[in-house]
């Protein structure tokens, strides 16, 4: 009887700094006093994120880090608008070169079949007919169907700004995964004003 009742006491007595232990580890990281919970929370002050560095010690300061989360949430919806910019830049830069350089071929085929259309006496419709149909040609030849390859340096540009763009989305991951109530509606609102903000924009209607 009292050898059952002393071995109880010694499993309860194992048990009491394995449970201790364990809820300090829920509530503090390193012998600080940084708040981590894994599970949906609400915490505010002495709560830390991504580092002990980033740690909450005042209701202003959570505030900023509220504001600071919406700002990186909108910065990346700057972000991947900067990345269809740029797309749209590039591919403007080549229709134009295309224009640019078929204009010319044209007006020195028009030229050189002007001359020769003054040789001839008496056949300046017929010349006027074969500028007519090489001129539609030409609108025929729509920029809009040749296949654009961006430069070497201009996939360099393409590939830094999703760099950055899958940095800045990894970071706002990482500050989802502490569960913050708070900091998770800060996501959302920042997803919002970022996307009302920059894909403001002209819409297809084909």
């Amino acid at each position: 009887m009292d050898m059952g009742s002393a071995s109880m006491a010694s499993t309860a007595a194992m048990a009491m700094p394995t449970s201790t232990g364990a809820s300090q580890m829920d509530m503090s990281m390193g012998g600080s006093s940084c708040k981590i919970s894994m599970l949906w929370n609400w915490n505010t002050v002495d709560a830390c994120f991504i580092s002990s560095s980033w740690h909450i010690t005042s209701r202003g300061m959570f505030a900023g880090s509220c504001i600071g989360v919406i700002l990186l949430v909108v910065s990346l919806e700057f972000l991947r608008r900067l990345g269809k910019e740029y797309d749209r830049y590039i591919v403007g830069q080549f229709k134009y070169q295309n224009i640019t350089a078929a204009n010319g071929q044209e007006n020195a085929s028009m030229s050189s079949s002007s001359e020769g259309d003054t040789n001839n006496n008496g056949k300046d419709f017929a010349g006027v007919d074969e500028r007519t149909t090489r001129s539609r040609n030409f609108v025929s030849r729509d920029p809009k169907a040749q296949p654009f390859r961006p430069k070497f340096f201009q996939q360099m540009i393409r590939a830094g700004l999703h760099m950055v763009q899958f940095g800045v989305a990894y970071f706002i991951m990482l500050l989802a995964m502490y569960y913050n109530g708070y900091i998770i509606i800060c996501i959302l609102i920042g997803a919002f004003i970022g996307s009302f903000i920059f894909s403001w924009e002209q819409v297809a209607t084909r």
